[in-house]
């Protein structure tokens, strides 16, 4: 099967946050037969709630459509380098392949920060594929905060 990237998905719903007054991200997940079958962005303000991250919140969508808490052989798409409580969720959910834009020296938890899946305690490990179109991703980020000083 050829390589089909789902980081357009996650970019519109970076966009689509950015809209609401929400950090852009966005998060997409693609099951084993690379099929979408969540995107979700983030909705920490909207919802009052801080766990309520684009990738919290596509692992949950794309947990509900299979019935199940695990995601053997899924992957996930992430417009930011997903913090430690995402990457925690990412094990959890047992995501095999991890895709994301910019990476997060400040607030990131995979190739940053406490870097989880090196930790023996975190049972599961995805492939990690960083940089995929990080400079469209970085850009959104970048723009959306330097708007917020403007204001």
């Amino acid at each position: 099967m050829p390589f089909l990237s789902h980081m357009g998905a996650a970019l519109e719903a970076a966009r689509q946050a950015a809209a609401r007054g929400e950090v852009p991200v966005g998060a997409a997940v693609a099951d084993p037969a690379g099929r979408l079958v969540a995107v979700a962005s983030n909705r920490t303000r909207e919802l009052h709630d801080p766990t309520a991250h684009a990738e919290i919140l596509a692992l949950r969508a794309a947990c509900a459509a299979a019935g199940s808490e695990r995601l053997p052989g899924y992957s996930l798409w992430v417009t930011l380098e997903p913090c430690p409580m995402c990457a925690a969720a990412i094990g959890l959910a047992r995501i095999a392949r991890l895709h994301f834009g910019a990476p997060d020296p400040k607030s990131g938890g995979v190739l940053h920060g406490p870097r989880l899946f090196t930790h023996p305690q975190l049972h599961h490990r995805p492939e990690i594929y960083p940089g995929i179109a990080e400079a469209e991703a970085a850009a959104l980020l970048r723009d959306f905060f330097a708007s917020l000083r403007e204001s």
